[in-house]
């Protein structure tokens, strides 16, 4: 593309490197890792998952909306809704003079304030192919830090639509990363899709498929999962599967073995590649996040504690696989859920299911499991142990 595009950065990092450093880095989190993932304060002991915290596309894509502020001094710059799912970095990117625009309740955004000499960074997640090139028309300077794992996905549902399969992706319809996905088949007329949240309504799919499903009773239960014009009895002879990256990759990998089945019991094994086709798309760092968890999970803690933005898909994701464990676990957005003087914690005990809180959690209380998602920075996950220690009344040793 042309000089107003830009996905690979500006040179910058050399520049910016202090402020990153000064704005999300932990002495605690550097403790811990020296310490082989353990901290002893008191009678608590704290242990860190292995893998915890930034991954690699939302430290590439924070860096660049850094290095984006440090390029264009002087242009108004605005943010495709957040950067990533964590209100301190939002905050913190606001606080640099970075417009966040807020999407519509259906999903849409309103770019009419944004003009040819402005810049405007693309977050994360990505946008959708309409949003795309809404913004190429006008003319503005486009900083794109879309995940190259989210990149991956666009090419497999891209390669599904043109060769004639529906995309089936297991995702929340109403993710910001989902819905750049699923506009990806828009590239092809005819193409379709349709978007699974859970193995529950995979099988009611499946029933379709083999011929038990009321079509009308799932175009009401999919009206916002599936592209405009979707016919259950057309849509799905040829399907591809594919996933929002930061989804449980066990359910991921369970919901498309259970669509093969349903395949093959309708078309016979050897039809079935013309039926079928899947692909691992669950991000790397997600599944390191994962493994790393359920690695902690071998030697149970008293207590688990996940620290990042409730609507962060693979935070939740992190608390629901320790929930699984039958582990007692506490999701929480930060430090601040967690009230020295009463002692009293705040957190999100299921998916959307808003905040309860709790006391006398700490009680009998001795080895503590800490991790975060992907979107949440180290400052983050430190500021929360010297909270729970602060309420514990001890001390962390640190060198």
């Amino acid at each position: 593309m042309t000089s107003t595009y830009f996905r690979k950065g500006f040179g910058l990092k050399g520049a910016i490197e202090s402020q990153l450093a000064s704005d999300y880095s932990s002495r605690v989190v550097d403790a811990l890792r020296s310490g082989d993932y353990r901290l002893a304060a008191g009678p608590l002991e704290f242990r860190l998952a292995r893998e915890f915290g930034f991954c690699y596309g939302v430290d590439r894509a924070v860096e660049y909306a850094y290095e984006t502020r440090r390029q264009f001094p002087d242009k108004r710059l605005f943010l495709v809704g957040e950067i990533i799912h964590n209100p301190h970095v939002n905050a913190k990117l606001i606080s640099m003079g970075i417009t966040i625009l807020a999407p519509t309740g259906g999903g849409d955004f309103d770019f009419s304030a944004i003009a040819p000499e402005d810049a405007v960074i693309l977050p994360a997640f990505g946008v959708t192919v309409s949003d795309f090139r809404r913004l190429r028309a006008i003319g503005c300077v486009l900083v794109d830090t879309t995940c190259g794992s989210v990149l991956n996905v666009w090419k497999r549902v891209e390669s599904y639509a043109r060769d004639g399969y529906t995309s089936i992706i297991h995702g929340k319809y109403y993710h910001e990363e989902t819905r750049a996905t699923a506009s990806q088949v828009t590239r092809y007329p005819e193409a379709k899709y349709l978007v699974l949240f859970d193995m529950t309504e995979a099988r009611l799919v499946c029933d379709f498929i083999e011929g038990k499903g009321d079509a009308a009773a799932l175009a009401a239960r999919f009206e916002h999962a599936m592209s405009p014009g979707f016919d259950f009895a057309r849509d799905l002879v040829r399907v591809g599967l594919a996933n929002q990256t930061t989804m449980l990759s066990g359910e991921s990998l369970a919901i498309a073995s259970e669509v093969r089945e349903s395949m093959i019991r309708r078309y016979g094994e050897t039809a079935l590649a013309d039926h079928f086709r899947t692909f691992d798309t669950i991000c790397s760092a997600t599944q390191e996040r994962q493994d790393a968890v359920l690695r902690l999970l071998e030697d149970p803690p008293d207590l688990m504690i996940v620290v990042g933005g409730y609507n962060s898909s693979n935070t939740t994701h992190l608390a629901s696989l320790s929930r699984d464990h039958a582990v007692r676990t506490y999701h929480i957005e930060d430090a601040s859920a967690i009230d020295v003087e009463s002692g009293a914690l705040r957190h999100q005990p299921r998916i959307k299911a808003g905040e309860e809180s709790v006391t006398g959690w700490l009680d009998g209380v001795r080895t503590i499991g800490i991790t975060a998602g992907a979107s949440t920075p180290n400052n983050k996950i430190g500021e929360t142990i010297l909270r729970v220690c602060a309420v514990a009344g001890v001390e962390p040793v640190l060198p």
